[in-house]
């Protein structure tokens, strides 16, 4: 059965998209943002708790690959080719995962989502004001992606730590990490169409500022002026 995009954009009406590049500040906005807004939150990933059960090999061969995973030292290791192509393949494969369930969580209040689906499917469900891009230089990306308390980044840490060359299966990871945000996926982001915020490297904790515009291009900001 395949849904209408403007059925689906009906019903996803409530949900406010945030998508881009790793350390990008994405985790962190979403999280502000429901706290201040009093949105339902959705994190990195949100929906693992579903599509692990139910993904199947025939249908979702990539995310069901986990299921089948006996060492993860085999994740951390594989060729940065293959991590990229299973990236993107996985982030594809969750988009009908991620909309079932925000279809079913955004009924009847607003919802923030820190979002894998491809920039492509988001201009066919959603609208220029609920979907905004977040973008940060690829070298950023790559050296400082295990710079945060994220659980799932510290145990992909801690594996790549008890191989038996973490040196090198570490310069391997990190090659895989250049391939997904390269220039190429980088520019297909910028180049999209949606409102863009890019991270830099000035030292400064401009986390309010960001929420602040993120949330004016929501048109969450008005919810602000009238509670003044």
């Amino acid at each position: 059965m395949n849904i209408s995009n403007n059925i689906l954009k009906h019903y996803l009406k409530n949900v406010y998209f945030i998508t881009g590049t790793a350390y990008a500040g994405k985790s962190t906005t979403v999280k502000m943002l429901a706290e201040r807004y009093d949105m339902i939150f959705c994190g990195e990933n949100y929906h693992s708790k579903v599509s692990d059960n139910v993904a199947s090999p025939d249908f979702q061969p990539d995310i069901y690959y986990l299921n089948n995973l006996t060492d993860w030292k085999d994740f951390v290791s594989r060729s940065p080719e293959e991590y990229e192509r299973w990236a993107f393949s996985v982030s594809r494969e969750a988009a009908e995962f991620e909309v079932a369930e925000l279809i079913s969580v955004s009924k009847d209040r607003k919802v923030i989502v820190d979002t894998n689906i491809p920039v492509d499917l988001l201009k066919e469900i959603s609208d220029y004001n609920h979907v905004c891009i977040m973008l940060c230089p690829q070298a950023m990306s790559v050296e400082r992606f295990f710079e945060r308390d994220d659980p799932e980044k510290q145990f992909l840490l801690n594996v790549i730590r008890s191989c038996d060359d973490p040196e090198a299966v570490m310069d391997n990871y990190r090659r895989g990490l250049a391939l997904i945000n390269s220039k190429k996926h980088y520019d297909e982001l910028a180049d999209s169409g949606f409102f863009t915020v890019v991270r830099e490297d000035g030292g400064e904790d401009t986390r309010e500022e960001v929420c602040n515009l993120i949330a004016k291009h929501f048109g969450l900001y008005q919810m602000d002026i009238e509670r003044n």
